[in-house]
């Protein structure tokens, strides 16, 4: 990619706005000619909000994909180079009341930060307000009931005003200028009734404090803000956790590296500026700056990034570093093999980023209850009001009951109820190493009682020292390892190991689940399958088979495997779960029966080729069985799509990575049933607060339009309804694991 991805002369207009903001900086371009920016966007509080933007977006003239970040607040826009101004965009979104500006992640830390304070400033204001408001209204009460004098009890009121105004005035801004911008917009947002809600609140009771009524709800509209900016404040803080990971996760980065040139000269160059084929110095103490293999040196690595463990790995030439470890000891020359963009921690970045917008199919259903919310509510409240009017009540009752009928439903728990579910559990996730590729994934994995495995690479990894490269005559092993870099079957990887810095054949071609094929010296040349060569081997207990045809020529790789950290007690908790475990594999019965033993998996079945796999698992789906299917390599791509649900270790090729629906990070299996536990956990935490929120506005709304709730009892119940299932998403964390090694790194670098 690069920075800017239009001509200059299409970006003028844009370059030098009035608003001071230019573009050019922030815009990337791919090689398929669409352009990407990523916008940082106030006022977005609600599903409303992500609908409004995303559906007016889309309506401009060559934009082609628009989506809402709700955690980040961040907007992505992709549209084809040439075919609109990028101001425009700014504009647009201005014109419907959400002012943009470039993203930046810094910037917008420190916008959250301040926008945290606000909200604390605002919800200590309400509440010291709310609190004296409610002496002198208990005062009044108790005096209604007793001797108060009319004279003191609107002294009471008009000095209840006194507090009432100014609190109201400061604390409800928030709600206030995000409802103005909405009606400047010409739309409706959630903050419009509120807003609307209080002020009636508030100017009623003006009304009666004037008249010397018995009864004002000074106090409802200030106890309705106190809670409405508690519950915001508690979704705030539980956003800022996980976008706090997402920012200290980039701060993994090195900003600089130490290139060595062609003459040996080291020079301080910018990490971003890095390509394939750079060396660089990796000093002890520092940061490596991108992807590549070490070719002098050794030193002891923390690669807690990729292998989640936190004992530092010995790295010696040959071994492959990532971005963002850390060189604790000797000093390492490493040479580029993914530069910035490309290289791992770019795409735990890029996993992060789509978990945290992904939405689930009840976030969806929520969306469309949340745009309708706003409308439905201010005509529920106009015509219980026309309602009283025509059984012949005043208008002033007929007010008071409008005014409870839109305190009672605002913000509605039914838009707060899923949404803040998936962001504590896509929270919860994360810190687990596991981020969500499918937006309905923790729903679809909640529903799982079968869990299929792949063998190579995902119940096991191969172990480089077993390759019996000593009995392999030299020139057929160097034949080998070199077929063996074009492919990213695990096997093939322990092979390549030994290929001490060759480069691979430029014809090289690899068959899914079969092997590689190459013309070495006008010779045809197969690596992988015995079957796929043609040459007899004999399986052993416990040994994978690599088998090489170089002409007339072959020779057989012999690799034993080891299994995967954390996979006894992964099956074993599955099966406690009531789950079912399986395993489908394209190795030999001789390696599969060795691994199902060992995991006390019963059904195994071995010499699979990818059509097998798919034709297993929709035969278990024909069954009625919701299967969720492990695995990572090329040949796995079928298979992940086929399931119900898929995940996927880190170490998967870029092709079972699109296909799966979740990837965990590090070498142990134990996030695959960490998932599944935290996904049950997230879809019940869902359906409480999806069946509460119903039947609070079943049962409250109508008592409302009834009269039989006041302002102040209305205020009550909304508050406590919103703040209740905010608090029970929250639930969706506690229980969930440990930290692993990635976040407590992610967590200690420097924001």
């Amino acid at each position: 990619m690069t920075a800017i991805c239009c001509p200059p002369a299409e970006l003028a207009s844009g370059r030098t706005r009035p608003d001071g903001i230019d573009l050019s900086h922030f815009i990337h371009s791919a090689d398929d000619g669409t352009c990407h920016v990523d916008l940082a966007v106030d006022g977005i509080h609600c599903a409303a909000c992500i609908h409004t933007i995303e559906h007016d977006l889309l309506a401009v003239p060559g934009v082609e994909g628009v989506r809402v970040n709700f955690t980040l607040r961040r907007v992505g826009v992709d549209w084809r180079s040439g075919e609109i101004e990028p101001g425009t965009l700014l504009d647009r979104l201005a014109a419907i009341g959400y002012p943009a500006r470039p993203y930046s992640m810094g910037a917008e830390e420190a916008e959250v930060a301040r926008a945290m304070k606000r909200l604390i400033r605002s919800l200590a204001v309400a509440g010291f307000a709310a609190m004296n408001i409610m002496l002198l209204s208990v005062s009044v009460w108790s005096g209604n009931a007793a001797d108060i004098t009319p004279e003191t009890r609107d002294f009471f009121h008009w000095f209840s005003a006194l507090i009432a105004l100014p609190a109201v005035a400061y604390a409800g801004l928030p709600f206030f200028e995000s409802a103005w911008r909405a009606l400047k917009g010409r739309r409706i947002n959630m903050d419009v009734p509120i807003s609307l809600g209080v002020l009636m609140a508030v100017g009623v009771s003006l009304y009666e404090t004037a008249i010397s009524a018995r009864i004002v709800y000074f106090e409802s509209a200030v106890m309705l803000l106190f809670f409405l900016l508690a519950g915001r404040a508690l979704d705030l803080a539980m956003r800022r956790k996980t976008r706090a990971l997402a920012g200290n996760l980039a701060a993994l980065r090195s900003e600089t590296a130490e290139r060595i040139g062609p003459d040996g000269t080291i020079r301080t160059v910018p990490a971003a500026g890095l390509e394939v084929g750079d060396t660089i110095l990796v000093r002890p103490g520092d940061r490596v700056a991108a992807d590549g293999t070490v070719v002098a040196g050794n030193s002891a690595v923390d690669q807690s990034l990729v292998t989640g463990e936190t004992m530092p790995k010995a790295v010696f030439p040959g071994d492959t570093v990532y971005a963002g470890s850390l060189n604790q000891r000797g000093a390492l020359t490493v040479t580029v093999t993914a530069p910035e963009g490309n290289a791992l921690v770019d795409a735990v970045q890029k996993l992060l980023d789509k978990s945290v917008e992904a939405r689930s199919r009840r976030v969806q259903l929520t969306d469309r209850a949340a745009r309708l919310y706003a409308p439905v509510v201010h005509l529920t409240a106009l015509l219980a009001a026309i309602g009283w009017l025509v059984a012949g009540a005043g208008i002033h009752q007929s007010l008071l009951v409008a005014t409870a009928v839109l305190i009672i439903t605002c913000p509605c728990a039914i838009a707060l109820a899923i949404p803040a579910v998936q962001v504590a559990a896509s929270g919860a996730l994360f810190r687990s190493g596991i981020f969500l590729n499918a937006g309905d994934a923790i729903e679809r994995l909640a529903e799982v009682d079968t869990v299929v495995f792949d063998k190579t690479g995902t119940l096991t990894l191969p172990d480089s020292g077993t390759v019996n490269t000593a009995e392999i005559p030299p020139p057929l092993l160097d034949i080998a390892t070199r077929m063996a870099l074009s492919s990213r079957h695990p096997l093939a990887a322990a092979l390549a190991v030994h290929a001490g810095g060759k480069t691979p054949f430029a014809d090289a071609v690899e068959t899914p689940g079969r092997g590689v094929t190459a013309t070495v010296d006008g010779v045809e040349t197969r690596l992988g399958s015995p079957s796929f060569c043609g040459v007899a081997a004999d399986n052993r207990p416990g040994e994978s088979v690599l088998a090489l045809r170089y002409g007339e020529a072959s020779a057989v790789f012999r690799l034993r495997q080891r299994l995967r950290p954390g996979a006894v007690e992964t099956i074993a908790a599955l099966r406690r779960r009531g789950l079912t475990c399986a395993i489908l594999s394209g190795d030999s019965a001789e390696a599969v029966a060795p691994v199902a033993a060992a995991l006390q998996i019963t059904i195994a079945e071995a010499d699979c080729r990818p059509a097998d796999k798919v034709a297993r698992l929709e035969a278990l789906a024909a069954k009625g069985h919701r299967v969720a299917f492990v695995g990572d390599g090329l040949n796995d791509a079928p298979s992940l799509t086929a399931a119900h649900v898929s995940l996927s270790p880190i170490s998967a090729v870029d092709l079972a990575q699109a296909h799966a629906d979740t990837v965990f990070l590090g070498d142990a299996l134990s996030p695959v049933a960490r998932a599944i536990d935290i996904a049950v956990r997230a879809r019940r935490l869902m359906s409480q607060n999806l069946w509460f929120a119903v039947i609070f506005n079943t049962v409250a709304v109508p008592l409302a339009i009834a009269g039989l709730a006041t302002p102040l009892v209305a205020a009550l119940a909304m508050s406590a309804s919103s703040v209740a299932v905010t608090i029970n998403a929250l639930r969706a964390l506690p229980r969930a694991p440990s930290p692993p090694a990635l976040a407590e790194h992610a967590a200690m670098a420097p924001a």
